[in-house]
């Protein structure tokens, strides 16, 4: 198994060996972006959750909301809304936007190594192709077209480097979508909390407290409606 697996690097021109070492990066990138949007999400539903049971004009509440939620990524949203209660809800948003810029890489951190995967991994071994075939054809040119067998054999044996770098690039770009679904959902989790949070601190409460409203409410008259009661 060893020496085939030798056979298959030297065959490849070494480029074997480095994408399985770039297999390895994208598993540990794709690992750990996603025990962190796991959390994140989770915080971010959790959150909503919790604001939106917040009455209106309630900054103990929030307060309390806040330090829960210390060490999250959304915390610094309900700590820049209650620093800044005092000012306009106009001066509120920009801080809050600031603050959720200044969160936006850690969202997008490593996410360029998935994306270069997709790219390099089918290169590399396109490239390790190509090296292994002219090998083989070299061994066809010494051998004076003696062994037919051996040179398919080693054709065959140079596109697995192919195969083995789109298997990682299947691998990174599956990863890379759901991850950047993942970014949508948590920053859309950030403008929710932002603009509830806002209307929280600025509002002047409503009473279905953001559920919807219930049917039967009255209907405002038409102008088909009045010409028709005249």
């Amino acid at each position: 198994m060893l020496q085939t697996i030798i056979e298959l690097s030297i065959l490849s021109g070494g480029l074997l060996p480095l994408m399985a070492l770039l297999l390895v990066i994208t598993l540990a990138v794709i690992i750990e972006r996603a025990y962190f949007f796991s959390r994140v999400i989770r915080a971010g539903s959790s959150m909503e959750h919790d604001v939106q049971l917040v009455k209106y004009q309630g900054v103990n509440d929030l307060v309390a909301v806040a330090k829960h939620y210390e060490g999250t990524v959304q915390a610094g949203l309900l700590a820049t809304a209650i620093a800044s209660r005092g000012e306009s809800s106009d001066d509120m948003d920009r801080h809050i936007e600031e603050t959720i810029l200044w969160q936006l890489p850690k969202f997008d951190k490593n996410m360029w190594m998935l994306d270069t995967a997709v790219t390099l991994a089918p290169l590399m071994g396109l490239f390790g192709t190509i090296i292994g075939m002219i090998e083989s054809f070299n061994v066809l040119g010494t051998a004076g077209g003696g062994n037919p067998n051996a040179v398919t054999a080693g054709i065959a044996h140079a596109l697995i480097a192919t195969g083995f770098g789109l298997v990682i690039a299947i691998v990174a770009i599956i990863f890379l979508n759901y991850f950047n679904k993942r970014v949508r959902l948590a920053l859309h989790q950030m403008e929710l909390i932002k603009v509830m949070v806002i209307n929280r601190l600025h509002g002047g409460g409503a009473a279905h407290q953001g559920q919807p409203l219930e049917k039967g409410l009255p209907v405002m008259p038409t102008a088909s409606t009045l010409a028709g009661a005249r």
